[in-house]
């Protein structure tokens, strides 16, 4: 093969490579783009969630959903709707759940609140520290009789937290799993929803209630930005390719 010959085969040969390497580049760049717009619509997404939710926790109290509607209660609807409802505590039967607040390591006081029909509400009833976990340090707060509760609805957590699994077995919680608490406990017909109390004062003052945090990490703007941007970058690449291209293919 002549000299003249090889080097038009390695010219197609680098050709080939330059173009496939430009099709990747588009690919790239298309997916980028993708991701970008897709947090694009995740930051509407979460901005409207956070509105939503803003109006539930600053309306009036509504009554808690009864058996008949449970099946019909769900995290986008309902969750952190206030609302309120009447029964009498069974301090007997009280769980309490690892916690760490503005107040410093506990527990929360989650408590079956028995219903005139039968039925059960868990209520997580507020904070306690470590040295006041024991009821029998907190007697007053163990309220006896019918007791009208308002709050936030909150949704079951199953299974435990992030870092740690609840070990139901040695009653060790990490979570506030309703079904694995009712279960547990030897409760009947419970909500598959649990009320996070309001701050309204218990006697002797424990437990905190009102402590819930309403925190929704809102960064799908930042990460619009930086997709947009890398696909900038890589379109700007695709550019450089695609023009020496031409200007090779020019002075062939």
């Amino acid at each position: 093969m002549s000299e003249a010959s090889t080097q038009t085969s390695e010219r197609r040969h680098f050709r080939a490579k330059r173009a496939l390497f430009a099709v990747c580049l588009a690919l790239l760049a298309a997916i980028l783009f993708g991701l970008g717009t897709w947090q694009v619509q995740r930051l509407g997404w979460k901005r409207d969630l956070i509105a939503r939710v803003d109006q539930r926790v600053h309306t009036a109290a509504v009554p808690a959903p009864a058996r008949a509607n449970w099946d019909k209660v769900n995290a986008a609807k309902d969750e952190y709707r206030r609302v309120s409802v009447e029964g009498m505590l069974a301090n007997d039967k009280e769980t309490l759940v690892y916690a760490s607040t503005v107040l410093g390591p506990g527990y929360w006081v989650m408590t079956p609140l028995m219903l005139a029909d039968g039925t059960a509400i868990l209520v997580n009833r507020g904070f306690v520290p470590t040295d006041r976990r024991d009821p029998a340090s907190r007697r007053d707060g163990q309220i006896s009789g019918p007791i009208e509760i308002t709050g936030l609805l909150r949704m079951t957590e199953p299974k435990g937290s992030l870092l740690q699994s609840n070990d139901v077995a040695a009653d060790r919680w990490y979570s506030r799993d309703v079904a694995a608490i009712a279960q547990k406990r030897g409760l009947g017909a419970i909500a598959p929803y649990f009320i996070d109390a309001d701050a309204a004062a218990n006697p002797g003052g424990l437990p905190v209630g009102g402590l819930t945090v309403i925190h929704f990490p809102n960064n799908h703007l930042v990460y619009a930005i930086t997709w947009y941007g890398l696909a900038v970058m890589v379109l700007a690449l695709l550019v450089f390719v695609v023009r020496g291209e031409i200007g090779t293919s020019r002075r062939d």
